[in-house]
């Protein structure tokens, strides 16, 4: 179960292969030097990869994008409990504590799903730069900046989301290299959609963002006056985030496919 030689790709808030958004993800059984990790997330070249140590009651998780170190990640922790769900290195009836740089999270398996508490993101209205528009094809109702360095910009419709096609580039220059666009859905099997740019990470748009509903949760339920919601992140992957906002916290279910495990040859 935990090899330093094994590697799994996932298919994160996804039910088929080739939707959600992939992850890399190692149990390890020794400490490995973080040159190391990132040098396998480069490689691996998804927006995430997860690697997870044992410790005396807890897991400790660790998460690289292709170039950095990041404190938190959705997707890849959902991910990452799917393994050990999936291996049994952790029976279904029982809990997964992660300790991660971004908080403590505790995961569950219920009825299919692997359902993640996590912290709840502040955010606070902020003013909308003057060339938003310009960098993004579209004039938001309002933007606020968020814990993690996010900003989140709430347009008119859901239109202005399904047609937004920025310059990741100019974004990154501009101050806006963590960057959510969100409306509310127009349909009913949604309460809001979503896209996430994070060209700062050397990610361009990350197919489905489960730490981006730290924020987006909190910030939603307020809006409709409702803690039960179902997100829609519209990238071309695509995926489905069912979230529960409660007692300051963030409840993000989803499902999970395993691609491949594959042995390292170094």
């Amino acid at each position: 179960m935990l090899n330093n030689s094994i590697i799994y790709q996932v298919d994160a808030f996804a039910e088929e292969a080739f939707k959600g958004n992939p992850a890399g993800v190692m149990l390890l059984k020794d400490e490995v030097s973080e040159a190391w990790m990132q040098n396998i997330a480069m490689e691996m070249n998804l927006s995430e990869t997860a690697f997870v140590f044992p410790k005396n009651d807890y897991f400790e998780i660790k998460y690289y994008t292709p170039t950095v170190e990041i404190p938190l990640c959705g997707h890849a922790t959902l991910a990452s409990a799917h393994i050990m769900y999936s291996v049994g290195l952790v029976p279904t009836e029982r809990p997964i504590h992660f300790k991660a740089k971004g908080g403590d999270l505790v995961i569950h398996y219920e009825n299919g799903f692997i359902a993640m508490e996590f912290p709840e993101y502040q955010v606070s209205l902020t003013e909308i730069p003057v060339n938003f528009e310009a960098l993004l094809g579209f004039k938001p109702k309002e933007i606020y900046k968020s814990e993690a360095n996010w900003f989140i910009a709430i347009a008119e419709n859901q239109k202005d989301i399904e047609n937004c096609s920025p310059n990741f580039e100019a974004l990154n220059a501009n101050g806006l290299g963590y960057l959510m666009i969100s409306a509310k859905a127009n349909y009913k099997e949604a309460d809001f959609v979503v896209r996430c740019f994070v060209p700062e990470s050397g990610i361009n748009e990350d197919p489905v963002t489960g730490s981006a509903h730290c924020a987006l949760t909190p910030l939603w339920a307020k809006k409709l006056n409702k803690n039960n919601l179902v997100s829609h992140q519209i990238s071309k992957r695509g995926g489905e985030l069912i979230v529960n906002y409660f007692n300051n916290k963030v409840k993000i279910k989803g499902k999970a496919i395993t691609v491949f495990k594959a042995d390292l040859a170094i």
